[in-house]
């Protein structure tokens, strides 16, 4: 627990059997989404592995930096092997990824930072890929609210049972996760009830001339939106988790100098897998303020490998792409989502 709140977790706060931070349903008050993260080190020896039981739990392998191979064995099928290539940061544009349905155990293996999102299901989807190159990558906001979404693990773009992950970049001095907005009712077609992982990295920002002893960081807020008492004013940086139960939350804001990453996992009660929410009345009108403003002119964050594949970018439009990874979804991706 970190910054005096329950709901805020730094790196190795909840470490177990080789990863760095592992969330689940053991965590109090906590029920639908889990997250792994691990750091491998390529090595011969156990630290070049992590292991993912079978259970009634599907995921998305997220790589953070550096290349894997995963190994996993779905039910009824024999071992399948799939290479992520992954990316130098997170700061690198997107990756390629790979869901893996419920009832299938796999090895991660290879050199450099992980993580696997999660949603319990105990409903079966076949594995699938998706390359850096058909990840819809999405420009949202505009002036200082400018950010850039990879929509890897949305309706629309994911065939999945529960599971929706997500990725964002936000360039230092901006706000994301923004205006402040919840999902924590069930209203048909107007809100879904949603937990809401966040995993932070934070560094310096690009073309920077920082000294050695920068420290990166942000700041990310919740607060109530009914009877249900939360409170988050943390300020966060790399490796460490925000978990949001219900509740307004945002905004998640890059202080300057220091670009900011957070990775979302979310999953909830409802039968629609959708993710629809309200914004805080309060603060909902700066939407309108968007378009006059304009995107951040830094925006798109692609990789600094100029050989490098790194996604078709839309520009303001809230519908993730639909022709990389089938899906079964009818409901909108990311319509009206503030991340």
């Amino acid at each position: 627990m970190r910054n005096g709140s329950e709901w805020v977790y730094g790196p190795g706060d909840l470490a177990e059997d080789g990863w760095e931070s592992v969330v689940d349903a053991r965590i109090p008050g906590w029920q639908h989404t889990g997250l792994r993260v691990a750091e491998l080190d390529g090595s011969a020896d156990s630290g070049a592995t992590v292991a993912l039981a079978a259970g009634d739990v599907e995921r998305m392998i997220v790589p953070l930096a550096g290349s894997f191979t995963v190994e996993y064995d779905e039910q009824g099928a024999a071992t399948a092997s799939q290479v992520l290539a992954g990316r130098a940061s997170v700061f690198d544009g997107p990756t390629d990824v790979l869901y893996l349905g419920a009832g299938t155990s796999a090895t991660i293996g290879g050199h450099g930072r992980v993580a696997v999102t999660e949603a319990v299901t105990a409903e079966r989807r076949p594995a699938a890929y998706l390359p850096s190159s058909a990840v819809p990558v999405e420009l949202r906001g505009g002036g200082q609210s400018s950010r850039q979404v990879h929509n890897f693990g949305v309706p629309g773009a994911l065939d999945a049972v529960k599971l929706i992950a997500c990725e964002v970049i936000t360039p230092a001095g901006n706000w994301s996760s923004y205006p402040p907005h919840k999902h924590d009712e069930h209203r048909p077609g107007v809100e879904s009830r949603l937990e809401e992982i966040y995993y932070f990295e934070t560094a310096v920002t690009r073309g920077a001339d920082a000294p050695a002893e920068a420290a990166p960081f942000a700041v990310f807020a919740t607060y109530s939106s009914d009877e249900r008492p939360i409170a988050i004013d943390a300020r966060v940086g790399s490796g460490d988790i925000a978990l949001v139960p219900h509740g307004y939350h945002g905004p998640a804001v890059a202080a300057p100098g220091y670009d900011l990453y957070y990775l979302n996992v979310m999953a909830g009660p409802d039968a629609e897998r959708s993710w629809l929410i309200t914004d805080d009345p309060a603060h909902g009108w700066v939407r309108r303020t968007w378009d006059a403003d304009g995107m951040d002119a830094r925006l798109p964050y692609a990789s600094t490998d100029s050989a490098a594949s790194t996604g078709s970018t839309a520009s303001t439009d809230t519908t993730a792409s639909t022709d990389t990874i089938a899906s079964t979804d009818t409901t909108a991706s990311t319509e009206g989502a503030p991340l």
